[in-house]
Protein backbone atom coordinates (compact mmCIF):
# COMPACT_ATOMS: atom_id res chain seq x y z
CA UNK A 1 0.00 0.00 0.00
CA UNK A 2 2.78 2.45 0.97
CA UNK A 3 4.72 1.57 -2.18
CA UNK A 4 1.62 2.21 -4.30
CA UNK A 5 1.13 5.62 -2.67
CA UNK A 6 4.82 6.40 -3.17
CA UNK A 7 4.62 5.51 -6.85
CA UNK A 8 1.53 7.69 -7.24
CA UNK A 9 3.24 10.69 -5.61
CA UNK A 10 6.32 10.09 -7.77
CA UNK A 11 4.23 10.02 -10.97
CA UNK A 12 2.74 13.38 -9.97
CA UNK A 13 6.25 14.78 -9.28
CA UNK A 14 7.50 13.43 -12.61
CA UNK A 15 4.61 14.99 -14.53
CA UNK A 16 5.03 18.36 -12.79
CA UNK A 17 8.80 18.43 -13.31
CA UNK A 18 8.30 17.54 -16.97
CA UNK A 19 5.71 20.30 -17.39
CA UNK A 20 8.03 22.84 -15.76
CA UNK A 21 10.98 21.95 -18.02
CA UNK A 22 10.58 25.00 -20.32
CA UNK A 23 10.50 27.35 -17.32
CA UNK A 24 13.55 25.66 -15.80
CA UNK A 25 15.35 26.10 -19.13
CA UNK A 26 14.62 29.84 -19.01
CA UNK A 27 15.69 29.93 -15.36
CA UNK A 28 19.07 28.44 -16.30
CA UNK A 29 19.49 31.14 -18.96
CA UNK A 30 18.71 33.80 -16.36
CA UNK A 31 21.26 32.30 -13.97
CA UNK A 32 23.85 32.24 -16.75
CA UNK A 33 23.30 35.96 -17.40
CA UNK A 34 23.85 36.61 -13.67
CA UNK A 35 27.09 34.56 -13.80
CA UNK A 36 25.56 31.92 -11.51
CA UNK A 37 26.05 29.18 -14.12
CA UNK A 38 29.16 28.36 -16.14
CA UNK A 39 29.07 30.52 -19.31
CA UNK A 40 30.10 27.68 -21.64
CA UNK A 41 29.17 24.50 -19.83
CA UNK A 42 25.68 25.40 -18.62
CA UNK A 43 24.05 22.95 -21.12
CA UNK A 44 25.43 20.17 -18.90
CA UNK A 45 22.68 21.16 -16.45
CA UNK A 46 20.23 19.87 -19.08
CA UNK A 47 21.99 16.51 -19.14
CA UNK A 48 24.05 17.19 -22.26
CA UNK A 49 27.52 15.64 -21.84
CA UNK A 50 30.78 17.42 -22.65
CA UNK A 51 32.92 14.28 -22.81
CA UNK A 52 32.54 10.73 -24.13
CA UNK A 53 32.06 7.92 -21.65
CA UNK A 54 35.29 6.00 -20.99
CA UNK A 55 35.17 2.20 -21.32
CA UNK A 56 34.89 -0.02 -18.26
CA UNK A 57 33.11 0.36 -14.91
CA UNK A 58 32.19 3.90 -13.87
CA UNK A 59 31.20 5.37 -10.50
CA UNK A 60 29.24 8.64 -10.41
CA UNK A 61 29.77 10.83 -7.32
CA UNK A 62 27.34 13.73 -6.87
CA UNK A 63 27.83 16.60 -4.41
CA UNK A 64 25.71 19.72 -4.58
CA UNK A 65 28.16 22.25 -3.12
CA UNK A 66 31.72 22.82 -1.93
CA UNK A 67 31.56 21.16 1.51
CA UNK A 68 30.00 17.94 0.20
CA UNK A 69 32.39 17.99 -2.76
CA UNK A 70 35.45 18.19 -0.54
CA UNK A 71 34.17 15.21 1.47
CA UNK A 72 33.61 13.25 -1.74
CA UNK A 73 37.16 13.91 -2.99
CA UNK A 74 38.65 11.96 -0.08
CA UNK A 75 36.59 8.89 -1.03
CA UNK A 76 37.28 9.36 -4.75
CA UNK A 77 41.03 9.32 -4.16
CA UNK A 78 40.72 6.14 -2.10
CA UNK A 79 38.65 4.50 -4.86
CA UNK A 80 41.28 5.38 -7.46
CA UNK A 81 44.07 4.08 -5.21
CA UNK A 82 42.33 0.78 -4.46
CA UNK A 83 40.64 0.27 -7.85
CA UNK A 84 42.59 2.02 -10.63
CA UNK A 85 40.42 0.25 -13.21
CA UNK A 86 37.42 2.39 -12.15
CA UNK A 87 36.47 5.53 -14.04
CA UNK A 88 35.14 8.29 -11.79
CA UNK A 89 32.57 10.90 -12.78
CA UNK A 90 31.91 13.75 -10.37
CA UNK A 91 29.10 16.29 -10.57
CA UNK A 92 28.48 19.49 -8.63
CA UNK A 93 25.62 21.94 -8.94
CA UNK A 94 27.31 25.30 -8.37
CA UNK A 95 29.99 27.03 -10.42
CA UNK A 96 31.61 28.41 -7.24
CA UNK A 97 32.12 24.85 -5.96
CA UNK A 98 33.57 23.81 -9.33
CA UNK A 99 36.17 26.60 -9.29
CA UNK A 100 37.62 25.24 -6.04
CA UNK A 101 37.07 21.52 -6.58
CA UNK A 102 38.68 21.42 -10.04
CA UNK A 103 42.02 22.25 -8.39
CA UNK A 104 41.68 19.35 -5.95
CA UNK A 105 40.36 16.57 -8.18
CA UNK A 106 42.74 13.92 -9.53
CA UNK A 107 43.36 14.50 -13.24
CA UNK A 108 41.70 11.22 -14.20
CA UNK A 109 38.32 12.28 -12.75
CA UNK A 110 35.70 13.59 -15.18
CA UNK A 111 33.76 16.60 -13.90
CA UNK A 112 30.31 17.59 -15.15
CA UNK A 113 27.69 19.97 -13.81
CA UNK A 114 24.78 18.05 -12.33
CA UNK A 115 21.63 17.85 -14.46
CA UNK A 116 18.45 19.38 -13.10
CA UNK A 117 15.95 16.81 -11.85
CA UNK A 118 13.65 16.67 -14.86
CA UNK A 119 12.84 13.37 -16.60
CA UNK A 120 14.48 14.38 -19.89
CA UNK A 121 17.68 15.83 -18.39
CA UNK A 122 18.21 12.83 -16.13
CA UNK A 123 17.47 10.34 -18.88
CA UNK A 124 19.94 11.97 -21.28
CA UNK A 125 22.62 12.13 -18.61
CA UNK A 126 22.24 8.61 -17.21
CA UNK A 127 21.86 6.98 -20.64
CA UNK A 128 25.10 8.60 -21.80
CA UNK A 129 27.26 7.86 -18.75
CA UNK A 130 25.70 4.49 -17.81
CA UNK A 131 27.19 4.45 -14.29
CA UNK A 132 27.53 1.14 -12.48
CA UNK A 133 26.69 2.90 -9.23
CA UNK A 134 25.74 6.40 -8.09
CA UNK A 135 27.15 7.81 -4.85
CA UNK A 136 25.13 10.74 -3.49
CA UNK A 137 26.52 12.93 -0.72
CA UNK A 138 24.58 13.87 2.42
CA UNK A 139 20.98 14.78 1.52
CA UNK A 140 20.76 14.78 -2.27
CA UNK A 141 17.45 12.96 -2.67
CA UNK A 142 16.07 13.74 -6.14
CA UNK A 143 13.11 11.57 -7.24
CA UNK A 144 13.72 11.44 -11.01
CA UNK A 145 17.39 10.60 -10.46
CA UNK A 146 16.82 7.92 -7.81
CA UNK A 147 13.74 6.21 -9.24
CA UNK A 148 15.04 6.43 -12.83
CA UNK A 149 18.45 5.00 -11.93
CA UNK A 150 16.86 2.20 -9.91
CA UNK A 151 14.64 1.22 -12.84
CA UNK A 152 17.80 0.95 -14.97
CA UNK A 153 19.38 -1.42 -12.45
CA UNK A 154 21.95 1.11 -11.18
CA UNK A 155 22.99 0.74 -7.54
CA UNK A 156 22.59 3.76 -5.26
CA UNK A 157 24.62 4.90 -2.24
CA UNK A 158 24.04 7.76 0.22
CA UNK A 159 27.25 8.75 2.05
CA UNK A 160 27.44 10.98 5.11
CA UNK A 161 23.67 10.76 5.01
CA UNK A 162 21.78 13.38 6.93
CA UNK A 163 18.40 15.06 7.05
CA UNK A 164 17.82 18.35 8.83
CA UNK A 165 15.18 18.65 11.55
CA UNK A 166 13.11 20.89 9.27
CA UNK A 167 13.33 18.46 6.34
CA UNK A 168 12.56 15.51 8.60
CA UNK A 169 9.31 17.12 9.77
CA UNK A 170 8.48 18.03 6.18
CA UNK A 171 9.21 14.57 4.79
CA UNK A 172 7.33 12.82 7.60
CA UNK A 173 4.03 14.32 6.49
CA UNK A 174 1.51 11.83 5.06
CA UNK A 175 1.77 13.24 1.52
CA UNK A 176 5.56 13.06 1.20
CA UNK A 177 6.43 10.08 3.42
CA UNK A 178 5.41 7.43 0.83
CA UNK A 179 7.66 9.10 -1.78
CA UNK A 180 10.63 9.40 0.58
CA UNK A 181 10.12 5.80 1.70
CA UNK A 182 10.03 4.67 -1.93
CA UNK A 183 13.26 6.53 -2.73
CA UNK A 184 15.12 5.23 0.33
CA UNK A 185 14.09 1.67 -0.52
CA UNK A 186 16.14 1.95 -3.72
CA UNK A 187 19.47 2.40 -1.91
CA UNK A 188 21.91 -0.45 -1.46
CA UNK A 189 23.90 1.46 1.16
CA UNK A 190 23.12 4.39 3.47
CA UNK A 191 25.96 5.58 5.70
CA UNK A 192 24.54 8.16 8.17
CA UNK A 193 26.90 10.62 9.81
CA UNK A 194 25.53 9.97 13.31
CA UNK A 195 23.27 7.71 15.37
CA UNK A 196 20.60 10.39 15.50
CA UNK A 197 20.63 10.59 11.70
CA UNK A 198 20.27 6.80 11.50
CA UNK A 199 17.09 7.13 13.58
CA UNK A 200 15.78 9.79 11.21
CA UNK A 201 16.30 7.53 8.20
CA UNK A 202 14.75 4.55 9.99
CA UNK A 203 11.69 6.63 10.82
CA UNK A 204 11.49 7.58 7.14
CA UNK A 205 11.34 3.82 6.46
CA UNK A 206 14.80 3.22 5.04
CA UNK A 207 15.50 -0.56 5.01
CA UNK A 208 17.47 -1.29 8.21
CA UNK A 209 19.91 -3.67 6.53
CA UNK A 210 21.31 -0.94 4.23
CA UNK A 211 22.20 1.39 7.13
CA UNK A 212 25.87 1.10 8.11
CA UNK A 213 28.16 3.45 10.03
CA UNK A 214 31.55 4.56 8.73
CA UNK A 215 32.17 7.82 10.58
CA UNK A 216 31.58 11.45 9.64
CA UNK A 217 33.54 12.41 6.50
CA UNK A 218 33.45 16.03 7.68
CA UNK A 219 36.22 15.08 10.10
CA UNK A 220 38.59 14.27 7.25
CA UNK A 221 40.91 17.19 6.50
CA UNK A 222 43.49 16.46 3.84
CA UNK A 223 46.39 18.54 2.63
CA UNK A 224 46.06 19.81 -0.94
CA UNK A 225 48.76 21.19 -3.19
CA UNK A 226 48.65 24.96 -3.56
CA UNK A 227 50.15 27.03 -6.32
CA UNK A 228 53.26 29.14 -5.77
CA UNK A 229 51.26 32.39 -5.73
CA UNK A 230 48.88 31.13 -3.03
CA UNK A 231 51.80 29.86 -0.92
CA UNK A 232 53.58 33.22 -1.14
CA UNK A 233 50.39 35.08 -0.23
CA UNK A 234 49.83 32.93 2.90
CA UNK A 235 53.49 33.36 3.88
CA UNK A 236 53.18 37.15 3.59
CA UNK A 237 50.12 37.10 5.85
CA UNK A 238 51.91 34.87 8.35
CA UNK A 239 54.87 37.25 8.48
CA UNK A 240 52.67 40.33 8.95
CA UNK A 241 50.57 38.75 11.70
CA UNK A 242 53.39 37.05 13.60
CA UNK A 243 53.62 39.85 16.22
CA UNK A 244 49.91 40.66 16.52
CA UNK A 245 47.02 39.14 18.45
CA UNK A 246 44.79 37.48 15.88
CA UNK A 247 41.33 35.94 15.86
CA UNK A 248 39.13 34.81 12.99
CA UNK A 249 35.39 34.59 12.43
CA UNK A 250 34.63 32.10 9.64
CA UNK A 251 31.52 31.10 7.68
CA UNK A 252 29.76 34.30 8.72
CA UNK A 253 26.16 34.78 7.54
CA UNK A 254 24.35 38.07 7.03
CA UNK A 255 23.65 39.76 10.34
CA UNK A 256 26.44 37.96 12.17
CA UNK A 257 29.02 40.46 10.91
CA UNK A 258 27.38 43.09 13.16
CA UNK A 259 28.10 40.87 16.19
CA UNK A 260 31.70 40.27 15.09
CA UNK A 261 32.47 43.90 14.27
CA UNK A 262 30.89 45.09 17.53
CA UNK A 263 33.16 42.75 19.51
CA UNK A 264 36.17 43.79 17.41
CA UNK A 265 35.62 47.46 18.31
CA UNK A 266 35.29 46.70 22.04
CA UNK A 267 38.34 44.42 22.21
CA UNK A 268 40.55 46.83 20.26
CA UNK A 269 40.21 49.29 23.12
CA UNK A 270 41.94 46.71 25.36
CA UNK A 271 44.23 45.21 22.71
CA UNK A 272 45.27 47.96 20.23
CA UNK A 273 47.26 45.46 18.15
CA UNK A 274 44.25 43.16 17.67
CA UNK A 275 43.74 41.84 14.13
CA UNK A 276 40.41 40.35 13.03
CA UNK A 277 39.93 38.07 10.01
CA UNK A 278 36.34 37.85 8.75
CA UNK A 279 35.45 35.04 6.30
CA UNK A 280 31.83 35.35 5.13
CA UNK A 281 29.99 32.27 3.90
CA UNK A 282 29.44 33.93 0.51
CA UNK A 283 32.13 36.03 -1.25
CA UNK A 284 29.69 38.76 -2.33
CA UNK A 285 28.81 39.32 1.33
CA UNK A 286 32.52 39.96 1.96
CA UNK A 287 32.59 42.77 -0.58
CA UNK A 288 29.55 44.35 1.06
CA UNK A 289 31.19 44.19 4.51
CA UNK A 290 34.42 45.74 3.20
CA UNK A 291 32.60 48.60 1.49
CA UNK A 292 30.71 49.39 4.70
CA UNK A 293 33.94 49.38 6.72
CA UNK A 294 35.71 51.62 4.22
CA UNK A 295 32.89 54.15 4.48
CA UNK A 296 33.29 54.12 8.26
CA UNK A 297 37.03 54.72 7.99
CA UNK A 298 38.30 51.36 9.25
CA UNK A 299 41.68 49.94 8.24
CA UNK A 300 40.37 47.04 6.17
CA UNK A 301 41.79 44.97 3.30
CA UNK A 302 39.74 42.82 0.92
CA UNK A 303 41.46 39.51 0.22
CA UNK A 304 40.65 39.36 -3.50
CA UNK A 305 42.39 42.69 -4.13
CA UNK A 306 45.74 41.31 -2.89
CA UNK A 307 46.72 44.58 -1.21
CA UNK A 308 49.61 44.43 1.22
CA UNK A 309 48.74 44.78 4.87
CA UNK A 310 50.08 47.87 6.59
CA UNK A 311 50.39 48.72 10.28
CA UNK A 312 47.04 50.56 10.27
CA UNK A 313 45.22 47.50 8.86
CA UNK A 314 43.25 45.72 11.58
CA UNK A 315 40.61 43.80 9.59
CA UNK A 316 41.03 41.34 6.70
CA UNK A 317 37.81 40.43 4.88
CA UNK A 318 38.19 37.21 2.88
CA UNK A 319 36.01 37.16 -0.24
CA UNK A 320 37.67 34.15 -1.88
CA UNK A 321 36.86 30.43 -1.82
CA UNK A 322 39.02 27.44 -0.96
CA UNK A 323 41.44 29.15 1.44
CA UNK A 324 39.77 28.51 4.78
CA UNK A 325 41.92 25.60 5.93
CA UNK A 326 45.07 27.63 5.18
CA UNK A 327 43.73 30.70 6.96
CA UNK A 328 43.02 28.69 10.12
CA UNK A 329 46.79 28.29 10.48
CA UNK A 330 47.17 32.05 10.81
CA UNK A 331 45.02 32.36 13.91
CA UNK A 332 45.04 30.75 17.36
CA UNK A 333 41.31 31.46 17.80
CA UNK A 334 38.47 30.52 15.44
CA UNK A 335 34.84 31.57 15.86
CA UNK A 336 32.66 29.40 13.62
CA UNK A 337 29.69 31.39 12.30
CA UNK A 338 26.34 30.36 10.90
CA UNK A 339 25.49 29.48 14.49
CA UNK A 340 24.47 32.62 16.38
CA UNK A 341 20.88 33.08 15.14
CA UNK A 342 17.99 30.56 15.40
CA UNK A 343 17.50 30.49 11.62
CA UNK A 344 21.03 29.13 11.10
CA UNK A 345 22.41 25.60 11.53
CA UNK A 346 26.17 25.78 12.02
CA UNK A 347 29.21 24.83 9.96
CA UNK A 348 32.03 22.32 10.02
CA UNK A 349 34.48 22.82 12.90
CA UNK A 350 36.92 20.03 12.04
CA UNK A 351 39.20 22.17 9.82
CA UNK A 352 39.74 24.62 12.68
CA UNK A 353 40.41 21.72 15.06
CA UNK A 354 42.90 20.16 12.64
CA UNK A 355 44.78 23.48 12.52
CA UNK A 356 44.94 23.60 16.33
CA UNK A 357 42.66 26.58 16.86
CA UNK A 358 40.79 27.31 20.06
CA UNK A 359 37.22 26.90 18.79
CA UNK A 360 34.11 28.89 19.68
CA UNK A 361 30.73 28.42 18.06
CA UNK A 362 27.18 29.55 18.68
CA UNK A 363 24.27 27.55 20.09
CA UNK A 364 22.51 26.91 16.75
CA UNK A 365 24.62 24.23 15.08
CA UNK A 366 22.00 21.97 13.43
CA UNK A 367 23.29 18.53 12.46
CA UNK A 368 26.79 19.60 13.54
CA UNK A 369 25.53 19.17 17.11
CA UNK A 370 26.67 15.54 16.86
CA UNK A 371 30.21 16.68 16.05
CA UNK A 372 30.19 19.28 18.83
CA UNK A 373 28.90 16.80 21.44
CA UNK A 374 31.34 14.11 20.38
CA UNK A 375 34.30 16.49 20.65
CA UNK A 376 33.13 17.89 23.99
CA UNK A 377 32.64 14.36 25.33
CA UNK A 378 36.32 13.60 24.69
CA UNK A 379 37.50 16.97 26.03
CA UNK A 380 35.19 19.85 27.06
CA UNK A 381 37.92 22.36 26.17
CA UNK A 382 37.95 21.32 22.50
CA UNK A 383 34.84 23.36 21.59
CA UNK A 384 33.13 26.18 23.47
CA UNK A 385 29.50 26.99 22.69
CA UNK A 386 28.58 30.59 23.51
CA UNK A 387 25.78 32.96 22.65
CA UNK A 388 26.29 36.09 20.58
CA UNK A 389 27.19 39.34 22.29
CA UNK A 390 28.57 39.50 25.84
CA UNK A 391 29.16 35.75 26.24
CA UNK A 392 31.22 35.56 23.03
CA UNK A 393 33.04 38.77 23.93
CA UNK A 394 33.98 37.48 27.39
CA UNK A 395 35.16 34.11 26.02
CA UNK A 396 37.41 35.88 23.51
CA UNK A 397 38.75 38.24 26.17
CA UNK A 398 39.67 35.27 28.37
CA UNK A 399 41.58 33.56 25.55
CA UNK A 400 43.37 36.74 24.50
CA UNK A 401 44.33 37.58 28.07
CA UNK A 402 45.73 34.23 29.22
CA UNK A 403 48.22 32.45 26.94
CA UNK A 404 48.13 29.30 29.07
CA UNK A 405 44.35 28.92 28.81
CA UNK A 406 44.52 29.59 25.06
CA UNK A 407 47.15 26.87 24.62
CA UNK A 408 45.06 24.37 26.60
CA UNK A 409 42.10 24.91 24.29
CA UNK A 410 44.26 24.64 21.17
CA UNK A 411 45.87 21.39 22.27
CA UNK A 412 42.48 19.93 23.27
CA UNK A 413 40.96 20.70 19.85
CA UNK A 414 43.85 19.15 17.94
CA UNK A 415 44.04 16.03 20.09
CA UNK A 416 40.30 15.41 19.83
CA UNK A 417 40.41 15.92 16.07
CA UNK A 418 43.12 13.27 15.69
CA UNK A 419 41.20 10.88 17.93
CA UNK A 420 38.01 11.18 15.86
CA UNK A 421 39.31 11.50 12.30
CA UNK A 422 41.35 8.33 11.94
CA UNK A 423 40.26 5.55 9.59
CA UNK A 424 37.06 7.13 8.31
CA UNK A 425 37.94 7.07 4.60
CA UNK A 426 39.10 3.47 4.96
CA UNK A 427 35.79 2.54 6.59
CA UNK A 428 33.85 4.17 3.76
CA UNK A 429 35.92 2.32 1.18
CA UNK A 430 35.25 -1.03 2.87
CA UNK A 431 31.51 -0.37 2.82
CA UNK A 432 31.56 0.65 -0.85
CA UNK A 433 33.68 -2.32 -1.81
CA UNK A 434 31.61 -4.84 0.17
CA UNK A 435 28.10 -3.57 -0.59
CA UNK A 436 28.59 -2.18 -4.09
CA UNK A 437 31.75 -3.10 -5.98
CA UNK A 438 31.72 -6.80 -5.08
CA UNK A 439 28.03 -7.21 -5.85
CA UNK A 440 25.69 -6.72 -8.76
CA UNK A 441 22.12 -6.33 -7.61
CA UNK A 442 20.19 -6.35 -10.84
CA UNK A 443 16.69 -6.61 -9.42
CA UNK A 444 15.12 -4.84 -6.46
CA UNK A 445 12.78 -7.82 -6.05
CA UNK A 446 15.75 -9.92 -4.84
CA UNK A 447 17.04 -7.25 -2.45
CA UNK A 448 16.29 -9.16 0.75
CA UNK A 449 17.97 -12.33 -0.52
CA UNK A 450 21.10 -10.46 -1.54
CA UNK A 451 21.18 -8.58 1.75
CA UNK A 452 20.99 -11.85 3.69
CA UNK A 453 23.91 -13.23 1.67
CA UNK A 454 25.85 -10.02 2.23
CA UNK A 455 25.46 -10.26 6.00
CA UNK A 456 25.87 -14.06 6.24
CA UNK A 457 29.02 -15.09 8.06
CA UNK A 458 29.72 -11.66 9.56
CA UNK A 459 30.43 -11.99 13.27
CA UNK A 460 28.08 -9.17 14.18
CA UNK A 461 24.98 -10.86 12.73
CA UNK A 462 23.23 -13.05 15.30
CA UNK A 463 19.73 -13.33 13.86
CA UNK A 464 16.95 -11.86 11.77
CA UNK A 465 13.22 -11.41 11.94
CA UNK A 466 10.64 -10.25 9.42
CA UNK A 467 7.80 -7.78 9.75
CA UNK A 468 5.54 -6.49 6.97
CA UNK A 469 7.68 -8.26 4.34
CA UNK A 470 10.85 -6.46 5.45
CA UNK A 471 13.91 -8.04 7.00
CA UNK A 472 15.28 -6.60 10.25
CA UNK A 473 18.71 -7.81 11.32
CA UNK A 474 19.89 -8.24 14.91
CA UNK A 475 23.44 -7.09 15.60
CA UNK A 476 25.75 -7.39 18.56
CA UNK A 477 26.69 -4.13 20.23
CA UNK A 478 29.85 -2.07 19.81
CA UNK A 479 30.79 -3.40 16.39
CA UNK A 480 31.09 -1.48 13.14
CA UNK A 481 27.42 -0.56 12.90
CA UNK A 482 27.29 0.70 16.53
CA UNK A 483 23.57 0.00 16.73
CA UNK A 484 21.14 -2.91 16.83
CA UNK A 485 18.18 -3.28 14.49
CA UNK A 486 15.63 -5.86 15.68
CA UNK A 487 12.31 -5.95 17.49
CA UNK A 488 14.11 -3.95 20.14
CA UNK A 489 17.40 -2.19 19.50
CA UNK A 490 19.81 -0.18 21.58
CA UNK A 491 21.02 3.26 20.45
CA UNK A 492 24.58 4.04 21.40
CA UNK A 493 26.12 7.53 21.60
CA UNK A 494 29.69 7.40 22.81
CA UNK A 495 29.88 5.10 25.81
CA UNK A 496 26.33 5.73 27.06
CA UNK A 497 23.29 3.58 26.21
CA UNK A 498 20.27 5.82 25.94
CA UNK A 499 17.08 4.31 24.60
CA UNK A 500 15.49 1.03 23.60
CA UNK A 501 13.00 1.33 20.74
CA UNK A 502 10.37 -0.96 19.36
CA UNK A 503 10.86 -1.24 15.58
CA UNK A 504 7.79 -2.45 13.72
CA UNK A 505 6.43 -1.40 10.36
CA UNK A 506 2.67 -1.11 10.84
CA UNK A 507 1.40 2.48 10.88
CA UNK A 508 0.19 2.27 14.48
CA UNK A 509 3.46 0.89 15.82
CA UNK A 510 5.45 3.37 13.76
CA UNK A 511 3.40 6.16 15.33
CA UNK A 512 4.39 4.96 18.81
CA UNK A 513 8.01 4.72 17.74
CA UNK A 514 8.06 8.27 16.37
CA UNK A 515 6.60 9.67 19.58
CA UNK A 516 9.14 7.83 21.69
CA UNK A 517 12.10 8.75 19.48
CA UNK A 518 11.23 12.41 19.10
CA UNK A 519 13.34 13.60 22.00
CA UNK A 520 16.32 11.49 21.03
CA UNK A 521 16.30 12.58 17.39
CA UNK A 522 16.88 16.16 18.45
CA UNK A 523 19.12 15.53 21.46
CA UNK A 524 21.83 12.95 21.93
CA UNK A 525 21.50 12.95 25.70
CA UNK A 526 17.91 12.28 26.82
CA UNK A 527 17.13 10.29 29.97
CA UNK A 528 17.53 6.55 29.45
CA UNK A 529 14.31 4.58 29.31
CA UNK A 530 12.68 1.61 27.61
CA UNK A 531 9.75 1.69 25.22
CA UNK A 532 7.50 -1.32 24.73
CA UNK A 533 4.76 -1.89 22.24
Amino acid sequence: MAATKGKLVYNIYRAVSHGLSPLLYLHLHWRKLRCLEHPLRWPERLGRPSFPRPPGPLLWFHAVSLGEGMSAIHVIKECIRKRPDLSILMTTATSSAFEVIKKRLPTSVIHQFAPIDTPSAMEIFVCHWKPNAIVLMESELWPNLIIGASEMGIMLVLLNARVSTKSFKHWSRPVLLPLISLMLSKFSLIAPLSTAQAIHFQLLRAPPFVINFSGDLKYVVEEFDVCEGETRSIEDLTLHLSHRQVWMASSIHKGEEEVILGIHKVLRQEYPDLFTIIVPRHPQHGKEIAQKLWREGHGVVLRSQHHKLVKETNILVVDTLGELRHLYRLTPIAVIGGSFFPSLSGHNISEAAAAGCAILTGPYVGHFSCMVLEMQRLNPLSVLQVSAGLELEEALRKLLRDVKILEEHRIAAKQVYHALSGGIVGNVWKLLDFHILQRNLSSKNNEDQHAMKAMKGQENLIGACTSSKRVNYIFKEKLITRHCWCNQFRVEAGSSHHLLFLVLWSDSDRSKFMRGAATFAGNLEPPSRTLTG
